[in-house]
């Protein structure tokens, strides 16, 4: 099965510092691909280089085969790739169903005449968008939150909804940066069931996640970032036992310990 994101030898640097270095590694179809490591180990800056926000200094991004290195996001969304942030980007004060809704934007191409005068072609797609919109929130949990305000929702709930949103493009890789940060015991299970769902569905997951324990049990494979380079990858038994992994962990934990001290 060939891979449908390919990151080879990303870096970048700020300050003459090294953020991320050399780090190469794929995601098939299907697939569930986690990166961790300690905070500061380089996870988000890496997410940001491959959905376009940073350009990479070295390496390339290669999205179902062709190389969209430094692409901006709109147009690597176009392209099949769509993400989440750790910070909600949700309009609060908008409903639920038009939250959904937005996400469906960037696949419109009609004109601004028609939608300008409502014409039946802007009527059309509206209905399409509002319907498709509506299917994802069944998918997510939430069909009967539809009409609600977004902003009067849990923040498990809110979390499902960013990943609604990001289904909308109809993304072929899904980035999901922290998707179960501040989410009790219970939400994180329903986001761990929804990742699983969207992943046999054939779209390809890359997820930055500091919740170990759902790390492990839902992850295909496994990249371990420290200090902006990979010291390990592989399945989630043998990422666990990697003796470079324990040590990142416990001296990451170690330096915490020092600083409260």
């Amino acid at each position: 099965m060939s891979e449908l994101l390919s990151i080879e030898g990303l870096g970048i640097s700020f300050g003459g510092v090294k953020a991320v270095h050399d780090v190469s590694f794929k995601v098939k179809p299907g697939e569930i691909v986690s990166v961790i490591g300690p905070n500061g180990a380089g996870k988000t800056t890496l997410f940001n280089m491959i959905s376009g926000i940073y350009r990479p200094e070295t390496g390339r991004v290669v999205l179902n085969g062709e190389d969209v290195t430094g692409m901006e996001p709109h147009l690597l969304a176009r392209r099949g790739m769509s993400r989440t942030f750790q910070n909600l980007q949700i309009f609060q004060s908008m409903t639920v169903l038009e939250n959904a809704i937005t996400g469906y934007h960037l696949q419109e191409s009609g004109s601004v005449l028609a939608d300008l005068f409502n014409l039946p072609a802007s009527r059309r797609r509206a209905r399409e968008a509002e319907a498709g919109a509506r299917r994802l929130l069944e998918r997510v949990g939430l069909e009967r939150a539809a009409e609600r305000e977004a902003g009067n929702l849990s923040y498990g709930s809110l979390k499902r909804l960013e990943i609604a949103r990001a289904l909308a493009l109809g993304p072929k890789v899904l980035l999901l940066d922290e998707p179960a940060a501040g989410c009790n015991a219970v939400e994180t299970e329903e986001i761990d069931h929804l990742i699983a769902e969207v992943a046999a569905s054939g779209v390809a997951i890359l997820l930055v996640e500091h919740d170990m324990k759902m790390v492990m049990r839902i992850s295909n494979h496994i990249v371990v970032l420290d200090h902006g380079e990979k010291i390990a990858e592989g399945d989630p038994a043998t990422v666990s036992r990697n003796p470079a992994v324990i040590a990142a962990y416990l001296g990451a934990e170690a330096e915490a310990e020092h600083a409260d001290g």
